[in-house]
């Protein structure tokens, strides 16, 4: 490294600060994680429960993102209309919005007083307090991971291959599937990835429109919180496994979403 490209001392200094402050309090979690028992932690029935809740819930919420959240941001990067900068406003949102708020958003628009309450009553449907209203929250939460990362890849792709597709009879639907998707499959699956963690993780929304039912809502996240209070080492085990999971993640998008910008020669 050239004296001219050496970074300044007034620079590294905070930035190695920063790195310490996030750095610590993971490696916390890492040293005193109770490692001779992890395993008969992690094997607890109510500890295997909520693990498997976690993945179905989080696995549903994934299924629902892409089923609704690659047609919005399709529409979003492809098409104008009136009030398009209203609805990217509407997908950022929840990533921006506390969690616990999130939840009493989704119990006033979905709970049995909510503004739709009535209606899906009527229906024979109950959200608040099951399995699905914890699907819905986390679908909440993690869409816009999808939708907003899946925007940008499509804005950033070339329009001909999707025209000249056209010209040669495909629809709209099969010139999504066999040509604009696999163009973007890379910022697919990083979306996809993401948006899977952030449900897998998700915690305040779940927690105030689905409650905290052992077997039916109560997710590793939410059994971290109970378990703070029981038994502090079974936490500290089961948030190592969020831990491992996340960093899984985004060691696994390296170079997608966390890639480093590439300089132009010269």
């Amino acid at each position: 490294m050239t004296p001219r490209h050496r970074p300044p001392l007034t620079l590294v200094l905070p930035a190695l600060l920063a790195i310490a402050f996030l750095l610590v309090p993971l490696l916390g979690i890492v040293a005193d994680a109770p490692w001779t028992g992890l395993w008969t932690r992690l094997t607890e029935p109510s500890v295997a429960a909520a693990l498997r809740l976690s993945l179905l819930v989080s696995a549903w919420a994934l299924a629902v993102s892409m089923a609704v959240g690659v047609p919005l941001a399709w529409l979003l990067a492809r098409t104008d209309f009136p009030g398009k900068t209203a609805v990217r406003c509407l997908v950022i949102l929840p990533m921006v919005l506390p969690p616990t708020v999130a939840g009493v958003a989704l119990l006033r628009g979905l709970g049995r007083r909510g503004l739709l309450g009535g209606w899906l009553e009527s229906l024979g449907i109950t959200l608040p307090f099951s399995t699905t209203g914890a699907v819905l929250a986390a679908v909440f939460v993690s869409m816009p991971f999808l939708v907003i990362t899946l925007e940008g890849a499509l804005a950033g792709i070339e329009p001909q291959y999707e025209e000249a597709a056209a010209t040669m009879g495909a629809g709209p639907l099969r010139t999504l599937r066999l040509v604009t998707l696999p163009l973007v499959g890379p910022s697919l699956a990083a979306g996809a990835a993401l948006c899977w963690a952030r449900a897998l993780g998700e915690f305040g929304a779940t927690i105030t429109f689905a409650g905290n039912l052992e077997g039916t809502t109560q997710t590793l996240p939410l059994k971290v919180y109970l378990l703070l209070q029981e038994d502090q080492e079974a936490a500290t085990a089961v948030s190592l496994l969020l831990l491992l999971v996340a960093a899984a993640v985004l060691i696994g998008l390296r170079g997608r979403w966390l890639g480093s910008v590439r300089r132009s020669p010269g």
